[in-house]
Parts: C-alpha cells; sequence; structure tokens
C-alpha cells in the first residue's frame, strides 16, 4: 500500500472511531450505568476492572470477534447476512440489541460520505461491529488497527459514561485509558486470529445489569 493510501485510511479510521462520528453512542451506556446505580462501578479500580473483562471476556470480545469476521469476509453478501444475523442473536439483553442495531444503522448512514458498494451488500439491520468491519475491509484498513481502533473507541464510551454517572474524573478517565493500552493491544491479533469458534462471554454479572437496566426507573442513557 503506498504511503497516501495508508494515510488515507488512518484519517478515516481516526473519523469513524471519533466521538463526534454521528453514530449517537454517547446515548448508551451498555449497563454501566445498571452497574452504577447498584454498586457494582463506583470508582476508577471498579470501573477499570469492569471495561477490562468487557474486553476480555465479554460483549467487548465478542464485537472484536465478529468485526474481524465481517472484515474478512466484506465481499460476500451471503457471508456478511449470516454474520449480521448472528451477531444480533448474541445480544445479551433486548437494549443491547437495540444498541448496537441502531449504532450499525447510523454508522452505515453516515459512511455514505465514502461511498463504496459495500453499503449495499451490508443493508441496513447490520450491528455495529459487522458494519465496521466490512466497511474498514473495503476502504483498505487493515484488520488489528481497526480492532485495535474499535476497541479503544469501546473503551472510551464507557469512560465517558462514567464521567457523566459522575463515578471518576476526567484525570481518572485518562489513567483508565492508558491502563487498558496493554490490553487492547494484546487483545486485538487474538481476535483477528479467532474465528467465530472463539465467540463466547463469560461476565454474567454485566449481562444481568444490561437486562436490569430494561426498568431502571431514572436513568441517563438508553442502554
Amino acid at each position: 500500500m503506498s504511503e497516501r493510501k495508508e494515510a488515507q485510511a488512518l484519517l478515516r479510521l481516526l473519523t469513524w472511531m471519533s466521538p463526534a462520528f454521528p453514530v449517537g453512542a454517547f446515548a448508551y451506556s451498555g449497563g454501566l450505568e445498571r452497574a452504577v446505580a447498584d454498586d457494582l462501578v463506583r470508582d476508577a479500580a471498579t470501573l477499570r476492572q469492569w471495561i477490562k473483562a468487557s474486553l476480555e471476556h465479554g460483549a467487548g470480545w465478542n464485537d472484536a470477534v465478529l468485526l474481524a469476521e465481517a472484515h474478512r469476509g466484506f465481499e460476500d453478501c451471503a457471508a456478511l447476512a449470516d454474520l449480521a444475523d448472528l451477531a444480533a442473536a448474541l445480544s445479551s439483553s433486548r437494549e443491547r440489541h437495540a444498541e448496537t442495531l441502531a449504532l450499525g444503522a447510523a454508522f452505515l448512514q453516515a459512511a455514505r460520505a465514502w461511498p463504496h458498494d459495500v453499503l449495499e451488500r451490508l443493508g441496513s439491520a447490520v450491528a455495529y461491529p459487522v458494519a465496521i468491519g466490512a466497511v474498514s475491509a473495503a476502504h483498505s484498513i487493515a484488520l488489528e488497527p481497526a480492532l485495535i481502533g474499535y476497541l479503544h473507541a469501546s473503551a472510551s464510551q464507557s469512560v465517558s459514561a462514567a464521567i457523566r454517572l459522575s463515578v471518576i474524573g476526567q484525570r481518572e478517565g485518562v489513567e483508565i485509558l492508558a491502563a487498558l493500552e496493554e490490553p487492547i493491544e494484546r487483545l486485538a491479533p487474538l481476535a483477528a486470529s479467532a474465528g467465530l469458534a472463539g465467540l463466547g462471554t463469560a461476565t454474567v454479572m454485566a449481562d444481568i445489569e444490561t437486562m436490569r437496566h430494561e426498568t431502571q426507573h431514572t436513568r441517563l442513557f438508553r442502554s
């Protein structure tokens, strides 16, 4: 790949993973809001553990594996459709299902600023990691950088949600992101090579919290 193409790929990845990209991720906490209400996440230490567990053993891990599969199969319409169905079925709660589909649809709509026929192959009702994986591959963004960008954006969104919930301040948020660099760097190649056989989670409490959030009376977030 030429230097110009590499720079172009990097710029697009940074844009798509930016908090300013119009996908509406700021409206979701992935169950974190309920975990705060239940005192499972109450400070920087417990927040870091919560995010790390999600990335290594929870929804973050499954999303990374799904992203990798979509990246590899971005030219195969049937494979993408099957993957989209699987990604939706793996959602642990109604809110998690709504979240990933809403983010996926918003991402694909905004990504039309960079026209490519992969957008037609994906359709409109596609889970967020599947959309990002396929579109990233179509625009020559290498798999591991795409995974690192996605995992970092996911961690950053959780940190941002925790700041809004008054669990931590901005300085602690930066420290958490610094501490998560090593896990993210380690997880990217693992997810890239895991395949669908590597799907699976072991974060039962996090899944329960996403379900409990559905009946939470007062809340800031949609999940």
